[in-house]
């Protein structure tokens, strides 16, 4: 790459801007939606009830509010010509009004204030034909219209808010942290040339993610959230890959050896590391594949993307680029006195000592560290999940207040009521489904019933169905009820009502859909591929470090370490985010009570890999010194003293891309970039600092161990300092 730095570097910049114009309005092809499982029980009814009764839940939400009485002259035919208006367009499968609602079910559409009633339309096709009709839907039927004035909310609506405003926290976070993080990069790399380099690598494997991400969507959903993080582990990938090869190429130089030289040692020594670490974080990310939710798989796209080219370019790109520089990597020197005392051969300034300092007192350190890391992450025990929904959105957003005034001013729940089908149940057997009826409406958490019979409340038959709600209820073949709950759908009072009607006796096969049926199908989905995606993570974090030490135990304390140095970040997430204390540290949000439940999986995936990213920095030198000098207690301070800096360093740079995401209005986004940050940040400084010297102290040379069967294999293809 040195030799041929100027092809490889022109052939670079040619496919940069070959693919520019392909990534532009990527995120425009993305999806809003991704949260729930194609084949849970849920999403099945709701296919049926679309394909059999063009019914199901609705995606949107009109509030229609007037001054005067809902029910005054001018309000009721400005409301009928407004449900006639909207079944007409395109994409509207139905539109469901109070004035046009069947009597049963027309009173829960009516606002308690005598004000304001509710439009429900269902939406046709997937969720980026969903998410495309509400977008060109609410913009025309929100505001003035006669005697009303609507608003919207929904979930197509809160997606479409979702998506606007991640994308403009995005641009904004990134106009604010990009002049910080250069500042920091500047002082870091101690050159503004040198500072420079990671920028290059970042934006080239944010590009090439993007370019990765936008020929996926043209054979598979994409969820539009996997942009942000490309964006905040792009950089931070680059800032670690470039930094970690770009220092020992200096510690080279400043030894005397050539460009071409000290190139070629750095990609032996840095440039394995960064191969191997790149491969640790790529295997972690994969993980998120197994899960049935596209939401989730789509951070696997864009992650194993954004690593695959962040690796590329430091171990392509990077060289030819130093190869170019030379000497003059230091050119803009902004650090020129400290410069002068690392070429003297600073002894690892603040690091070394703590090394030491850690090693003399082993025992008394774990338990410390181990104990407070536990501490922090204990209120993860009292964990509540739920789905992501309106209260996601920053409390002045449209959707958000609107579906608010819905939960104080409406007393039914229509737009969340649950969806019971049953599939080979025909309109023959009305009396069956009566008494079926009859008895889901005695269920804790029942609020109506409505089916072919018409409406139960507490066992009674309280309204007949007429004729035209009698037909949407039943085919020859079919039958769909609707039950209306009283209790919140993303709660465990939702999770219960969902259970006690899947296992109610029923006439026939029964299906249960809504938006608490999803909430149960997703934990159940998420917590069925869990082992699985354990096993791929633990299974290659132990491959590949035994490849890359040659020991049993480091591996086996790595992945220990790594969950321990977890627990902080989850029980962030119950005492800020799901009980709200400390909210004020992070920005404004509601406070739901519950936490998004796909975020664990994806933080864990995550957090862990970059986790092993400072793992596998911090072993290179410490196994590098290890081999030189063969003392246990020598190499684990020499590894920390070279690298400590580094790595503190690099978790600063990696942690403001986080905070920038934590910036974000949106719930879920702040979470994230809260708890990533977090993660980073305890990783670099109690584990890597404290934890992973004093238990390696304690191992002693047991830290090396293997069996003769797994020293011979590592012999053979194991990775070895050359």
């Amino acid at each position: 790459m040195v030799r041929r730095r100027v092809p490889v570097l022109l052939a670079v910049l040619l496919a940069t801007a070959v693919a520019v114009p392909f990534t532009a309005g990527a995120a425009n092809r993305l999806s809003t939606g991704g949260f729930a499982d194609p084949a849970a029980e849920s999403t099945k009814a709701e296919h049926l009830l679309a394909e059999r009764f063009g019914a199901g839940a609705p995606q949107l939400v009109l509030l229609a509010r007037t001054t005067g009485s809902i029910d005054g002259p001018q309000a009721v035919t400005a409301g009928k010509d407004l449900a006639r208006e909207l079944a007409r367009q395109p994409g509207v499968e139905s539109a469901v009004s109070y004035w046009t609602a069947p009597q049963e079910s027309a009173s829960a559409l009516k606002g308690r204030d005598g004000h304001s009633a509710l439009v429900l339309l269902r939406l046709g096709g997937d969720d980026n034909r969903v998410h495309t009709t509400a977008t060109r839907l609410v913009p025309r039927f929100t505001g003035p219209h006669g005697a009303l004035s609507l608003s919207a909310t929904g979930p197509a609506q809160v997606g479409a808010e979702i998506q606007e405003h991640s994308q403009r926290d995005l641009t904004r976070a990134e106009a604010y942290v990009a002049p910080l993080i250069l500042i920091v990069l500047v002082l870091v790399f101690g050159s503004a040339v040198a500072a420079g380099l990671p920028l290059l690598i970042g934006g080239f494997a944010i590009l090439g993610a993007f370019l990765v991400l936008r020929v996926l969507s043209s054979v598979t959903p994409v969820s539009v959230f996997s942009i942000n993080i490309t964006t905040a582990l792009g950089l931070g990938l680059a800032i670690d890959y470039s930094l970690f090869i770009g220092t020992r190429y200096r510690e080279e130089i400043t030894r005397g050896l050539s460009t071409v030289e000290a190139v070629a040692l750095s990609m032996r020594t840095a440039g394995r590391t960064v191969l191997f670490s790149a491969l640790t974080v790529a295997l972690s990310l994969s993980a998120l594949l197994v899960f049935p939710l596209y939401f989730l798989r789509s951070f696997a796209y864009a992650g194993i993307a954004v690593v695959v080219f962040a690796a590329f370019a430091a171990l392509v790109v990077l060289p030819a680029m130093l190869g170019l520089l030379g000497p003059r990597i230091d050119a803009l020197d902004v650090r020129r006195l400290w410069r002068r005392r690392e070429r003297r051969g600073a002894s690892g300034g603040f690091w070394r000592p703590l090394a030491a300092g850690v090693m003399r007192r082993p025992v008394l350190c774990t338990v410390g560290v181990v104990t407070l890391l536990v501490a922090l992450g204990l209120p993860f025990a009292r964990v509540s999940f739920g789905l992501v929904d309106d209260r996601a959105l920053p409390a002045d957003a449209p959707a958000h207040r609107t579906a608010q005034f819905l939960r104080e001013e409406f007393t039914g729940r229509e737009a969340s009521a649950l969806s019971v089908v049953l599939p080979h149940v025909g309109s023959g057997s009305r009396e069956q489904v009566g008494a079926y009826a009859a008895d889901l409406s005695t269920l804790p958490g029942v609020a109506r019933v409505d089916t072919v019979t018409g409406s139960y409340t507490a066992g009674r038959h309280v309204q007949a169905a007429s004729s035209a709600s009698s037909a949407s209820f039943a085919t020859d073949t079919a039958t769909r009820l609707s039950v209306v709950s009283s209790v919140e759908p993303y709660s465990s009072a939702g999770a219960t009502l969902v259970q006690r009607l899947r296992a109610h006796s029923a006439p026939g096969e029964v299906l249960v859909g809504g938006d608490a049926a999803v909430l149960t199908d997703t934990r159940a989905a998420l917590a069925d591929r869990l082992p699985e995606a354990a096993l791929i993570i633990g299974g290659a974090t132990l491959v590949l470090l035994f490849l890359f030490t040659g020991s049993v135990l480091i591996p086996l304390k790595a992945v220990l370490l790594n969950l321990l140095s977890l627990t902080a970040t989850f029980g962030a997430m119950v005492y800020v985010f799901q009980e709200g204390h400390l909210s004020w540290l992070v920005g404004e949000f509601t406070v739901t009570g519950m936490v998004d439940v796909t975020m664990p999986v994806l933080m864990f995936c995550v957090a862990f890999g970059l986790s092993m990213d400072y793992e596998v920095f911090l072993l290179s030198r410490i196994k590098e010194a290890y081999t030189q000098t063969g003392d246990n207690t020598l190499a684990v301070a020499t590894g920390l003293a070279r690298t400590g800096r580094l790595i503190s360093a690099a978790s600063v740079l990696v942690a403001l891309p986080m905070i920038a995401l934590a910036t974000s209005g949106i719930t879920f986004l702040k979470l994230l970039g809260v708890g990533l940050a977090l993660a980073v940040l305890m990783d670099a400084t109690l584990v890597r600092g404290v934890l992973v010297p004093a238990v390696m102290r304690l191992a002693g040379r047991a830290n090396w161990w293997a069996p003769p069967v797994l020293r011979r294999l590592y012999a053979r293809v194991g990775v070895k300092e050359e």
